[in-house]
């Protein structure tokens, strides 16, 4: 009796690629080709795009009998995204996921190398950039977080490090039971531990389209990376309240002196006043947004929402696509795997 091969699930979010997506396939077939002995799966999760990349998914489905296709009610941002594959792979039993981008910056061929240091014993496989096409700002900004994330962060996350990563089925158990919502899923792989390695790559510049991580989502996906694995933000705020009092006694000093050792040269300090009133009002404003910040995601995570809905999957015998609400997903408890319905999700 010959041994059933280790099944690898690929976790592939698509938000608006329709230009680029079979593309993305083809290239991603034609390295996997070279692991016959291999079992894949592909899993597309289309984040409620807008311009036909779902249609194209499902043609790849018809073709390709390994596709996995997810589709969520709306889009739901990347980190969901992703984990809605992450649990889709996880309610499977697959021995190792990989989880990369589709936009061809993330070369397909560098998975084959996670996959031998996997086969080499270790848990998760992450693929650090050794060069990067991006512009001048992006790789400044991204030098900056890195930079921050280091000092701040409570656990040691790697330098230039994106979600394209292999995991071992173990670490994707843990990973599964991290529910929260404003989620930055490098910082819970580095968390969860295990022997982690890193395969560096030279990550390659957009095949086409645009980048779907504009400053605004970058700032957000910054402040999660920093605020979901460290309080020292709000210790900081106490340090800062010592500096400004520190400051206040200094500023008391010299007016005492002034008043008292040269009191025909005092000149009553208006603007002075002033500036120092905004600047502290200004401070209090950022001391309560820090505050707020911490005080909006706990009251996120007690409403306990699932994290995404899954408006249609296709999965199992080719052909089968079903609306599903994605709530067992979403809520974080895989079907097992004897489940009749399985193969509809």
């Amino acid at each position: 009796m010959t041994d059933l091969p280790r099944r690898v699930t690929y976790v592939l979010p698509v938000f608006n690629e329709a230009d680029i997506v079979a593309v993305f396939h083809d290239a991603l077939v034609t390295a996997t080709d070279e692991r016959p002995d291999l079992a894949f799966e592909f899993v597309y999760v289309d984040d409620g795009s807008q311009d036909g990349s779902l249609d194209r998914l499902l043609s790849l489905r018809e073709k390709d009998e390994r596709v996995t296709v997810l589709s969520l009610a709306r889009n739901f941002g990347h980190q969901l995204a992703v984990t809605a594959g992450i649990d889709a792979a996880h309610a499977a039993e697959a021995d190792a996921v990989i989880v990369m981008d589709t936009d061809l910056q993330d070369p397909p061929a560098v998975s084959l190398e996670l996959l031998q240091r996997w086969e080499a014993g270790a848990d998760v496989v992450y693929a650090q950039r050794r060069s990067r096409q991006d512009t001048r700002f992006k790789r400044g900004t991204a030098a900056g977080f890195y930079w921050l994330l280091d000092r701040l962060a409570e656990t040691p996350i790697p330098r230039n490090v994106g979600d394209f990563r292999l995991m071992d089925r173990r670490v994707v158990g843990e990973v599964a039971k991290y529910r929260e919502h404003n989620r930055f899923l490098r910082g819970i792989v580095a968390q969860v531990g295990f022997r982690q390695e890193a395969v560096l790559f030279d990550r390659d510049e957009r095949l086409a389209g645009q980048s779907k991580y504009p400053l605004s989502k970058m700032l957000r996906l910054a402040g999660d990376g920093i605020m979901g694995f460290s309080t020292q933000p709000l210790r900081l705020i106490s340090h800062l309240g010592l500096l400004i009092s520190g400051l206040s006694l200094v500023g008391i000093v010299y007016v005492l002196g002034v008043r008292l050792l040269d009191a025909d040269d005092s000149v009553p300090g208006w603007a002075f006043l002033a500036v120092a009133m905004f600047f502290l009002g200004g401070v209090q404003l950022i001391v309560l947004g820090v505050i707020g910040s911490y005080v909006g995601r706990t009251y996120v995570e007690v409403l306990d929402r699932p994290l995404y809905s899954v408006a249609l999957a296709a999965r199992g015998t080719a052909g089968t696509s079903q609306p599903t609400s994605g709530h067992d997903l979403s809520r974080g408890a895989p079907l097992s795997p004897r489940d009749p319905h399985q193969e509809d999700l």
